[in-house]
């Protein structure tokens, strides 16, 4: 997220790197900083470029899915901030990407996917497993409920969902800063 930047922002002297000689200048950034509001935004926009020129279609529904498709192949690339999930059937074509990406951008693997965004994730033989036990958990103690007693939800335990294909796009601007 460290990308550089296209307005001119200046930050204060952080502590442990004040220049004695002027205490009382501020830094011009070149780079966006990670936390400065503009640092999202650009590294985003970096990185779908990057994405876009080595032949990935952004999401029709989605802009921060990246969908690279060859003969019977595909790859897909989820990015949330500055974390980024990718996978395919094929071994193979995540080894090219993390070599891709890590020939272009500083970037540290941290494995197989096991949170995102609450979710927990686990992966088996027979499938991709989704819970929020940990969540949920975590919400009981905060709002002191472990003790509570545990009800059914009626829900529908037949439910059929399919592709929205011809999906309404998302106005991105909507949840920015």
């Amino acid at each position: 997220m460290n990308d550089y930047i296209n307005e001119e922002v200046y930050v204060d002297q952080p502590p442990g790197f004040e220049d004695h000689k002027y205490p009382n200048h501020v830094f011009k950034l070149k780079k966006a900083l990670y936390g400065l509001k503009q640092a999202p935004r650009q590294w985003y926009e970096r990185l779908s470029n990057f994405l876009l020129s080595h032949g990935y279609e952004r999401g029709m529904v989605d802009k921060t899915l990246f969908i690279k498709k060859s003969n019977a192949e595909i790859i897909l690339v989820q990015i949330y901030v500055d974390d980024i999930i990718f996978g395919a059937i094929q071994d193979r074509l995540c080894e090219e990407f993390v070599a891709v990406m890590k020939g272009e951008f500083e970037m540290s693997m941290m494995g197989e996917l096991s949170f995102f965004l609450g979710l927990q994730v686990k992966q088996t033989k027979n499938g991709i497993f989704l819970s929020q036990s940990k969540y949920c958990k975590e919400i009981f103690k905060k709002f002191e409920m472990e003790s509570c007693k545990e009800a059914s939800t009626p829900m529908p335990s037949s439910c059929y969902m399919d592709a929205d294909v011809a999906g309404k796009s998302v106005d991105q601007t909507k949840f920015r800063d």
